[in-house]
């Protein structure tokens, strides 16, 4: 047990020696530890220290640090995400980013959720690592624009006991407690976390329950690693407001024109990870997995207010074999995965245009992912490193309709059928350590996914064109590193990335299937030490998302041209903070969220402004084992939006939340 303790010291070091320290380690990479300078891509670290001062109502809050990321907040706990990319939707949104919580994926890759992340236990990691672009050859279906790695605490050598308790003025209340400890070659640890809370909106109450287990046995040669983690959800929903009066009004923004909206999901995961050593330089890792999850909600957003079920249960394992040996490092795995899962759509209101009532769909779908992958690295002389990397994913989908087919109102359903996908990521990359504190790299990798399951057998009447294609993207990224003298740590990334086989519907209801997009941008993450105790760090980006073909509707606002910026793609995201420790174990943080304007239809000619939002934090130790905390988000009370769109003529919004006040307390023994 030792063994796996002194790793998970390094593994889990916090970011107090700097943004690019030598004693930092990432482990999302390559599945295995490494020192976050050795690694030829663009990763970012929030550590334990930085999760607990943000204290998070939702998972938006705690990615908005990380460069080249913005997650729109929806109602309860919902997101949409963007990774180097526009805010997605639909199945480009569920499919374009890989969720993981340690090391292994939320949802099966044809099955994803777009709001997936609020299943991962987040409010007790400790710590998230974000990839940013298509990730390395260990990862392959949803990796296109990036992956978000939730990592669960390892056993403490001693007894440790945590517990929070937190409300705020809007009615929320947390509650979160671990105890974790070590008994001869066995460690375990326990983590719960529950928050309820009547809604910022009216009609808009959530109450969430989450539960992580995890159990470590090493006796020195052999590692066995098992979690198990449980989700509860239950929320009110409350959906977009219309207008951007509506916006600054404030009693109109908290109103909620959806009052029976909601969403119930439940999800269940289990995994063990066994490594060993099979030779002095070779180490074995092997990880069987199971998941299940269902999800119920009324489909609010449309005019049938259709009831929608779905869900999916998985079984898996992912491997891989290291060796290095001199100047070589070979990783070679395969990964395999078989899922059953089931989506049913039902209208109980009487006819609306073409919405008709009865059962719109439902279908079961069986899925089989077969992937292989090797990379290698060499070392080309002191200080520099080139690797190469390729992964082939196969994708075999057997749908299984259980209705009648054919078209039925805006609905159609497609006879019994089976589809196979197959899929190509190269990766090459050249990395060069200028000195000890500085180093650049350059790299090109593909990514590469399947259609989302809903992209191909959820269809509508006009959807009898093309069929949704593995989509692919092409990467270029160059970035630098750099401690300039002992108070400023220095990342720099620019990138450029041409996406094909955009798949999504148009504003005729048709399918586009060859859409194509460009990312091009420059990311920043500075920290600065400006005195012993005062600390500045920055993440900021600039980055242009623009459409790469033009598509004529009959919804003037929704025709695409050439060059346009994709909609909901702001040029400029930032954020910036400032914390000053004075003494031991007090801390203040003030912290500057900006988010720059962008159109929101795919004409540009409708646009949001644009924000900034000003938050304050503060921890104060009382005791040894106690502390206080507060918050007060949006200090300065601004009517924002977490997210603007324009669709149906109408322009609409997500209100973000106005001032609020937080309190609670901490206890750890």
């Amino acid at each position: 047990m030792k063994n796996i303790l002194l790793a998970s010291a390094a593994v889990f070091s916090t970011l107090a020696g700097g943004a690019f320290a030598d004693d930092d380690i990432v482990v999302s990479a390559e599945r295995r530890e490494q020192s976050l300078n050795e690694v030829p891509q663009s990763i970012a670290v929030i550590s334990k220290n930085d999760l607990e001062l943000i204290d998070s109502d939702h998972v938006s809050e705690i990615l908005a640090r990380v460069p080249g990321v913005a997650l729109h907040r929806g109602s309860g706990a919902e997101q949409l995400t963007a990774i180097r990319s526009p805010v997605l939707t639909s199945g480009a949104g569920a499919g374009s980013f890989l969720f993981l919580e340690n090391g292994v994926p939320i949802r099966s890759a044809g099955f994803a959720n777009i709001n997936g992340l609020f299943d991962a236990h987040y409010e007790i990691a400790d710590r998230i690592e974000v990839i940013r672009g298509p990730s390395d050859a260990v990862y392959g279906a949803n990796a296109i624009h990036g992956v978000v790695n939730v990592l669960t605490p390892l056993p403490t050598e001693s007894v440790l006991i945590f517990a929070e308790a937190f409300g705020d003025t809007e009615d929320r209340y947390k509650f979160k407690g671990t105890v974790s400890g070590t008994d001869g070659a066995h460690g375990w640890f326990v983590g719960g976390s529950v928050v309820t809370e009547s809604g910022y909106r009216d009609d808009a109450g959530l109450d969430q329950q989450k539960l992580t287990l995890r159990h470590v046995f090493d006796d020195g040669g052999v590692t066995i690693d098992t979690i198990f983690s449980f989700d509860n959800l239950e929320q009110e929903t409350a959906g977009f407001i219309f207008g951007f009066d509506t916006l600054k009004d404030r009693d109109l923004r908290r109103s909620n024109n959806f009052p029976l909206a909601y969403r119930d999901a439940k999800a269940a995961r289990l995994q063990s990870t066994i490594s060993f050593d099979a030779g002095e330089n070779t180490r074995v890792t092997f990880t069987p997995y199971g998941r299940w999850n269902q999800m119920e909600f009324p489909q609010h957003f449309l005019p049938s207010n259709a009831l929608e079920e779905n869900g999916h249960w998985s079984v898996g394992a992912q491997s891989a074999v290291y060796h290095d040996v001199g100047k070589l490092s070979l990783i070679a795995g395969a990964d395999i995965e078989y899922t059953d899962g089931y989506l049913s759509e039902f209208q109980s209101a009487p006819r609306i245009f073409s919405y008709t009532p009865g059962q719109h769909y439902d279908y079961d779908v069986s899925a089989f992912h077969l992937s292989g992958f090797v990379q290698g690295a060499y070392a080309l002389g002191p200080q520099t490193t080139a690797t190469a990397a390729v992964r082939v994913d196969g994708t075999f989908y057997d749908y299984d309709n259980l209705i009648d087919s054919g078209i039925e109102g805006r609905f159609l359903r497609l006879d019994d059928r089976s589809d196979e996908f197959v899929t190509a990521s190269p990766k090459f990359t050249l990395m060069h350590h200028v000195n000890d504190g500085a180093s650049i790299y350059a790299s090109y990798s593909r990514g590469a996914r399947p259609p989302q399951t809903t992209d191909l057998y959820r269809l509508q009447i006009n959807q009898t064109g093309d069929t949704a294609q593995p989509e692919k993207i092409d990467a270029f990224e160059v970035g630098a590193r750099a401690a300039l003298g002992e108070r400023i740590d220095l990342g720099l990334v620019g990138f450029f990335m041409n996406k094909r086989n955009f798949f999504f519907r148009d504003a005729d209801g048709f399918n586009v299937s060859n859409g194509k997009t460009r990312h091009v941008g420059v990311e920043a993450d500075v920290q600065i030490e400006l005195l012993e105790t005062l600390r500045l760090r920055s993440a900021v980006t600039y980055a242009a998302h623009t459409y790469r073909f033009d598509r004529i509707t009959g919804n003037a606002s929704e025709t695409i041209t050439f060059g346009d910026d994709v909609d909901t793609a702001p040029r400029v995201i930032a954020n910036t903070r400032v914390t000053w420790t004075p003494i031991d174990r007090t801390t203040l943080e003030a912290e500057w969220v900006s988010m720059g304007s962008y159109f929101t239809n795919a004409a540009n000619d409708r646009s949001y402004g644009g924000h900034d939002v000003l938050n304050l934090r503060a921890e104060v130790g009382l005791t040894s084992s106690l502390a206080v905390f507060a918050t007060v988000r949006n200090v300065t009370d601004a009517l924002y939006a977490e997210r603007a769109d324009y669709a149906f003529g109408k322009d609409r919004y997500f209100p973000g939340e106005e001032r609020t006040f937080g309190f609670g307390l901490r206890y750890r023994q």
